[in-house]
């Protein structure tokens, strides 16, 4: 039997999308190499399914979603306590 999956790639400017049609039993690790992305990804790209956390042996169900994450730019929480700064106009309390 067959199933059907997606591997999503997105980077600052482009996001690509493949849908890839697998044996069922296949790991997240066939997903990407049946979408061929396997050579333009970090050494250990950061993974998931709909947004939870996977490795290269999760097995996939059909109509999955697989999931690479780039690197963040910036720290989330740095980057929120600048712009608070910014909005009191730099008078931040310690």
């Amino acid at each position: 039997m067959k199933i059907r999956v997606e591997v999503v790639h997105a980077l600052a400017d482009a996001q690509t999308i493949i849908e890839v049609e697998l044996e069922q039993g296949a790991r997240v690790a066939d997903a990407l190499a049946a979408a061929c992305l396997q050579g333009g990804l970090p050494a250990n790209p950061r993974l998931g399914i709909w947004g939870a956390p996977a490795s290269l042996d999760t097995e996939l169900r059909d109509r999955d979603r697989v999931e690479i994450y780039r690197e963040l730019v910036a720290d989330p929480k740095q980057a929120r306590r600048q712009r608070a700064r910014q909005q009191r106009g730099g008078n931040m309390r310690r």
